[in-house]
């Protein structure tokens, strides 16, 4: 269930969504916080750059890795403006965080870029469940699907 507490967070990741979109980028944002409430790392979408990896949970992974404890890694929840892609799933799992809450779920994305007569992605968009069944997972928070659609409507100037 997504509280006042995780909107708040999630409200700072379409934040960094939109400040990627501003900077030629795709619109993500996410924000590793502990298990105080205390904001540890924040990051948005860096793929402009042809490295379709540097996705911002991606860089969660990895910094938390380098910088955390195991306990303090599981006890940290990664807020996002959409569903951890596949890689992005395996990556949190790998490196033992905890819950993750985001505002999009890739099924709506997936339906917003059909909308738009996108092609599908090179990745299956499956449920963070089906690639780290172990991490608890709370999203979407509807109160946010609107500006996330319209992020990435402007994202395609549809």
């Amino acid at each position: 269930m997504v509280d006042e507490t995780d909107l708040a967070h999630l409200r700072r990741c379409v934040e960094l969504a939109e400040l990627a979109l501003s900077v030629g980028d795709e619109p993500f944002g996410s924000v590793l916080v502990d298990a105080d409430g205390q904001v540890l790392f924040e990051d948005h979408n860096h793929v402009a750059s042809g490295d379709e990896t540097r996705h911002p949970e991606f860089e969660i992974a990895r910094w938390a890795a380098e910088h955390l404890t195991p306990r303090q890694r599981a006890t940290a929840t990664v807020y996002t403006s959409g569903e951890h892609c596949p890689m992005c799933a395996a990556a949190h799992a790998w490196v033992g965080l905890g819950r993750i809450v985001y505002a999009a779920s890739s099924a709506q994305l997936t339906a917003w870029r059909n909308e738009m007569g996108l092609p599908s992605g090179p990745v299956r968009p499956l449920p963070i469940q089906e690639v780290a069944p172990g991490v608890p997972v709370d999203g979407p928070a509807p109160e946010l699907a609107d500006v996330i659609r319209g992020l990435h409507r402007r994202l395609h100037a549809v």
